[in-house]
């Protein structure tokens, strides 16, 4: 059953890119439920890109100071007070713990006094309302694990779909950056992630890089200014010269380059999910161990390699070629 007089919501997901959007979908059938409610996203401060570029799903940012226990920043101790008496003035009507298992985090959501608590538990630790909890999902996909979740408010959802709106200024950035490349004619070579161990090797983006240029091809790659070292490894393990974009174009200038590329290849990273919302071909590499969990969910534009059971570079060239086969045959 749908839960009544919901009027201001507070949803925890003090996470990365990646993360966030895999949770659009059940955001959007949560606003689409609660069509007048506030929803305000309790997270880190790079989110407040997201809340502009996601204006008809979030009201606002509460900037998270973390807390110990989780690894996405160091701890603002003086800060968390502040924090704490912020969000429990709100007096929301609803809160949602979409951290993760909760094991850290239930306890906190907790203390945001709102009226109503829902969210995921891990088993034999603090559940605040078993009503409107479910037990964490790990074996399923991230975008699933949400929508389930809704499922127990009573929340139905239309479609999975990941969403990453691109703008006039992202167009307009792109412009800016001047990069000489033609739509559906470039690869984009993304290999860096937030973990080495996440990283797939150097020599083999430098191996696809090539085979793309052998097949007419042009070749970009993208990157931090935290991923120069890796993208001048790959560069300099290259034959062939691609145009280095690292460091130098904004995330909305990024989506542009990626909504216009024939295809991307990169670690399963906040770059793949962008892939998958803008409906661009793709090659994931997952390192972690849970290609489950993060594979774009479209099996036709996306195709994920678990390098840890299938470390094979022949495989990865054959299926880039199986997706771009009518460009490279032009």
């Amino acid at each position: 059953m749908v839960l009544e007089g919901i009027k201001k919501i507070v949803v925890f997901r003090a996470l990365q890119i990646g993360d966030l959007l895999c949770s659009i979908p059940a955001i959007r059938a949560l606003k689409n439920t609660y069509p007048e409610a506030e929803i305000t996203l309790v997270g880190l401060p790079w989110a407040k890109m997201l809340i502009e570029r996601f204006p008809q799903y979030f009201h606002s940012l509460i900037t998270f100071p973390g807390y110990p226990g989780f690894p996405e920043q160091p701890v603002d101790r003086s800060a968390f007070p502040d924090f704490l008496k912020q969000v429990q003035q709100e007096n929301f009507d609803l809160a949602l713990q979409m951290q993760g298992s909760g094991i850290i985090s239930n306890p906190l959501v907790d203390l945001f006094n709102a009226k109503q608590i829902a969210g995921f538990y891990a088993a034999n630790n603090f559940c605040p309302d078993k009503s409107l909890f479910i037990q964490y999902p790990s074996e399923i996909h991230e975008v699933h694990r949400h929508l389930r979740l809704m499922e127990v408010l009573g929340i139905s959802s239309a479609t999975m779909d990941l969403e990453f709106p691109v703008t006039k200024k992202d167009n307009e950035d792109f412009a800016k950056s001047a990069l000489p490349v033609s739509p559906k004619q470039y690869v984009i070579l993304h290999p860096g992630a937030r973990g080495v161990n996440r990283q797939w090797h150097p020599q083999y983006f430098a191996a696809v890089g090539d085979f793309c240029f052998e097949n007419g091809l042009q070749v970009v790659i993208t990157g931090t200014t935290d991923e120069l070292e890796i993208v001048e490894n790959v560069i300099q393990l290259m034959t062939h010269t691609p145009i280095n974009a690292a460091g130098k174009t904004s995330l909305g200038a990024v989506a542009v380059l990626i909504k216009n590329a024939a295809a991307l290849v990169s670690n399963c990273t906040g770059v793949s999910h962008i892939a998958s919302a803008l409906k661009t071909k793709s090659i994931v590499i997952s390192l972690d161990g849970e290609p489950f969990r993060w594979e774009p969910l479209n099996k036709k534009l996306h195709k994920t390699i678990d390098w840890t059971v299938t470390p094979d570079l022949g495989l990865v060239k054959e299926e880039l070629e199986g997706l771009l086969f009518d460009t490279l045959k032009v």
